[in-house]
């Protein structure tokens, strides 16, 4: 077993409880931008979604396992791999794609699906895909991994703080127009301030390791953020949906993986750099990304 399987990152009860807050308010502050209406957007376009779904769920966890095996990292850090795979896009997806001036309501209505989905896939996909790695049949069994128990933490955390924001999104739009702005900024800055106070704390461990990471991560991000415009592509899709269908497959909520981590995995290190390093990366690669297309966008998009 390699150093990094055994190592832990630490992360105190008490802020556990507080990322947990975070997590559920910031998911309340993006379903404030969800509408019941982008749900039967699904209608305007099929081919773009169901390509959208395709390499969300089977094509980039298939991609994932091929990069574990040809690069066959530490298994702690192949199983975070797969744990961010299995994690819904990001809130970003929906920003970058508008910034880009690729299809916005693609964006909204794929990213709407996948998010309500994530506390039955996430969990399903993770159990599922990670008997695929090698080795990892140690640290799964000593840890207790239930589907029931990771849907249900997701279900809090996740889809019951978007139900409430929808709700009241289409009850008092007037009240949500005033306090989404602030919501949105105070629920970023929560998030990112305990997540930097959990770097800091673990900072020598994190310099350690980090390296085992960050090739591995450059790498997956571009193949994810390659496999959804290609597919659109080949299936002969408009720029504007290739271009959102890559930012959906690209951009991950990795802050819900380190929620899981913590919660379920004692912090466990691999899994944990691999998450942490995927939230940043991703990020800079999007807005690159989001850059470059906005400055070379057409009229198809």
């Amino acid at each position: 077993m390699h150093p990094v399987d055994t190592l832990r990152i630490q992360f105190n009860a008490d802020q556990l409880v507080i990322l947990n807050l975070a997590m559920a308010f910031l998911m309340f502050s993006v379903s404030l931008d969800i509408r019941l209406a982008d749900f039967r957007q699904v209608v305007r376009f099929p081919k773009s979604v169901a390509a959208g779904l395709v390499v969300q769920y089977l094509l980039f966890p298939l991609l994932t396992l091929l990069i574990i095996y040809f690069f066959k990292p530490p298994v702690s850090v192949s199983m975070g791999l797969v744990l961010v795979t299995m994690c819904p896009s990001g809130n970003m997806t929906n920003f970058l794609t508008h910034y880009s001036k690729s299809n916005i309501a693609l964006s909204v209505t794929l990213n709407a699906i996948i998010i309500m989905a994530a506390s039955v896939i996430t969990p399903a996909g993770f159990l599922f895909w990670s008997k695929g790695i090698e080795g990892s049949e140690e640290i799964r069994r000593s840890f207790s991994i239930g589907f029931s128990e990771m849907a249900l933490i997701i279900l809090q955390l996740i889809v019951l703080p978007l139900v409430f924001g929808m709700v009241l999104n289409a009850r008092f739009p007037s009240f949500t127009e005033k306090i989404k702005p602030w919501a949105q900024r105070l629920a970023l800055l929560i998030f990112f301030s305990i997540l930097i106070l959990a770097v800091i704390a673990n900072r020598e461990n994190i310099v350690k390791y980090l390296g085992f990471a960050f090739l591995l991560v450059a790498v997956h991000n571009g193949v994810a953020l390659s496999s959804g415009y290609w597919i659109g592509r080949v299936l002969k899709l408009p720029e504007g949906d290739c271009r959102a269908l890559s930012f959906e497959s690209g951009v991950h909520n990795t802050a819900l993986g380190l929620l899981l981590i913590f919660r379920f995995f004692d912090g466990l290190g691999g899994m944990a750099l691999v998450a942490a390093w995927w939230g940043i990366w991703d990020l800079i690669t999007g807005f690159a990304l989001a850059t470059w297309w906005r400055r070379t966008a057409t009229a198809d998009v």
